[in-house]
């Protein structure tokens, strides 16, 4: 299962309907479900970003097209960072020669 953290902003139209980022995290929530998409959680965010989220998805393909679909919404824009947990990280050092 690959891992991601999804550092995300509001877009201007995103922050003229803020009273519902809630709403439309669990819209995200269920639509990355059908998708193959697990949220894992979901944190908003003082600073640079306005929320960060943790996803799972079967593959990188998926998560993609989650995030394609996330952003054509016209809400917000995200960076995203593939993750590696502690296992993962010991079979990728592995490899290191």
């Amino acid at each position: 299962m690959a891992k991601f953290v999804i550092l995300g902003n509001w877009t201007e139209q995103g922050i003229r309907s803020a009273k519902e980022t809630t709403r439309r995290a669990a819209a995200a929530r269920e639509g990355g479900a059908r998708m193959g998409v697990r949220m894992i959680d979901i944190w908003w965010t003082l600073g640079q970003y306005d929320f960060v989220a943790w996803v799972e998805a079967d593959d990188i393909q998926k998560a993609v097209a989650f995030l394609l679909a996330l952003g054509m919404q016209g809400n917000v824009r995200t960076t995203t960072l593939q993750a590696f947990d502690a296992a993962e990280t010991d079979r990728i050092m592995a490899m290191v020669p």
